[in-house]
């Protein structure tokens, strides 16, 4: 291993907790020398809870066992192989989560035909023993039971063992949205079996967690507006849950409303006007409930929240009758688990009238490939690279190494100006400020000092911009009726890149590439 790859595992693990490193190394030993089957029978018959959907998904069980996720589909000619790997392994997650039992067109003939065939197939599955789908398929096959007054005995003792497993494989060598995600099933497992001891884990696991991971201003602290949503999405569930199941009377319910109205505080913040989200970070179009769902389920439940002021997230919303502009002006986070975090400091986006105009690139994969390498890199945001190197070393499909800190220099009404240290290895320090008056936004970029390194700030264009020309210091996205001026700078040119349009789906589009030295001001007309 050469002296460089040394340096990148060192950067990427001094940040993990102690409690990750202990359980990767307890369960890896226990599981190769002690793995243990759950087989108990249960003892008495389940009594049905009640159960009823504020929004379903979409078909992803498409008939004769067909199935499509993340816009790629499959049919499974003979029999349906639950370890299917051939689209990659988030394709093969999806297929085990079972979100299909509850989507829009599905018969209850149908999800039980599904779910003993999985049962029949347990001595070889891979992928769905795993504590995360165990997890999502448990929330589901619950839902799914409970609204079709379903009550099997063969279904309730594998997923009482389910959860027998999860229970003793708890992600805490990962933390964050997965271990979330085992405390959320866990609560549903309890109502459903009223077994105490899933319930006191997941009251454990729920209340520690919630109160580290939704900040102060309400953002959960992975930073990707689409897991915000998933995450929100199992916080309204576990709310409905327990108010369509009288059970415990322990104050969990408030608990649990005060996490979710802080979130849709925040996630009301950042949503534009048209529906969409920022595409910072991990995110992507067609995996997570939309924030008009969300905001609709959380009225069914009578929560009323209010509105939420940007802070320790470090995104900030500029918004008025032309514009809405969101920006990134925070640190990475957290800190132990930044597996969704791109290397985007200083990224933001713009929308004009609700349409998206300057955008992030998104995300299309997580195969550990060049493509996700380069989704998650600096030239693919709308931010300074300098010298062709990235502010934050992401690597590894999920991984991050040294990264760039922030500190936030001026704030007020109508701008925002920080600092970050990314690229402090050259010497160098950057700076932005963006100013936002009605009509008119000024994004001013600089460094400490002047260096001949080579700096390029990027302006990532939507597709739909179709028509731009670039003419002296001015580019003109024509039928968009926008200008956009550069002071200080030593050549325009437009580069083609994919935006990614979903998972598996990117389209043609082009970016602005703007050279300079020292200082860079960007003015944009709408």
């Amino acid at each position: 291993m050469d002296f460089n790859k040394l340096k990148l595992l060192f950067y990427t693990l001094k940040y993990l907790r102690f409690k990750q490193i202990y359980f990767r190394g307890y369960y890896l030993f226990r599981n190769k020398f002690f793995k243990k089957e759950y087989k108990k029978q249960l003892s008495k018959n389940i009594k049905v809870i009640k159960w009823q959907d504020s929004f379903l998904y979409t078909d992803s069980y498409i008939k004769n066992n067909s199935f499509k996720f993340l816009n790629l589909e499959h049919n499974f000619i003979s029999e349906i192989d639950w370890n299917y790997n051939a689209y990659g392994k988030l394709w093969t997650y999806n297929l085990n989560y079972f979100d299909f039992l509850n989507q829009k067109t599905i018969s209850s003939e149908d999800g039980l035909f599904l779910i003993h065939d999985y049962i029949q197939n347990e001595a070889n599955l891979k992928d769905g023993k795993e504590p995360y789908p165990i997890s999502l398929r448990g929330i589901n096959w619950v839902k799914f039971l409970s609204k079709y007054s379903i009550s099997d005995s063969e279904i309730n003792k594998n997923l009482y063992n389910h959860y027998q497993t999860l229970l003793n494989n708890l992600e805490y060598h990962l933390l964050g949205n997965h271990l979330l995600e085992n405390g959320f099933s866990l609560f549903f497992g309890a109502y459903y079996f009223k077994d105490v001891k899933f319930y006191a884990k997941a009251i454990h696991i729920l209340k520690a967690e919630l109160e580290e991971q939704i900040l102060n201003d309400g953002a959960h602290f992975e930073l990707s507006p689409m897991y915000h949503q998933i995450l929100l999405h199992r916080l309204l569930d576990c709310i409905s849950l327990i108010k369509l199941n009288f059970w415990k009377e322990d104050g969990m319910a408030l608990f649990l409303k005060e996490k979710a109205l802080k979130m849709l505080s925040w996630l009301e913040s950042v949503t534009f006007s048209g529906g969409n989200i920022p595409m910072v970070n991990d995110s992507a179009f067609g995996i997570a409930p939309t924030s008009n769902q969300l905001v609709k389920y959380a009225n069914e439940l009578g929560l009323n929240w209010s509105s939420s002021i940007l802070s320790d997230s470090g995104y900030r919303k500029f918004k008025n009758d032309d514009y809405e502009l969101f920006v990134d002006v925070g640190n990475v986070g957290p800190t132990y688990q930044p597996g969704h975090v791109h290397s985007d400091t200083f990224n933001f986006e713009l929308y004009v009238a609700g349409k998206p105009i300057i955008v992030d690139t998104g995300t299309s994969t997580y195969e550990k490939n060049a493509l996700r390498q380069k989704e998650r890199e600096t030239a693919a945001h709308n931010t300074v690279v300098v010298d062709s190197q990235d502010q934050t070393q992401v690597w590894g499909g999920f991984r991050v190494a040294k990264r760039a800190k922030v500190n936030l220099l001026e704030e007020d009404e109508g701008f925002v100006k920080a600092q970050h240290d990314g690229y402090k290895k050259l010497g160098l320090f950057h700076s932005r400020k963006f100013v936002s008056k009605a009509s008119h936004l000024t994004i001013e970029d600089s460094f400490n000092k002047a260096s001949q390194l080579k700096k390029i700030a990027f302006f990532h264009l939507h597709p739909s911009i179709n028509s731009v020309k670039i003419k002296g210091n001015k580019v003109f996205l024509i039928h968009q009726n926008i200008q956009i001026s550069f002071e200080n700078f030593s050549s325009i040119e437009l580069i083609p890149f994919d935006y990614a349009t979903g998972f598996n789906q990117r389209e043609k589009s082009q970016k602005i590439s703007v050279t300079f030295q020292k200082k860079l001001k960007t003015e944009i007309y709408l």
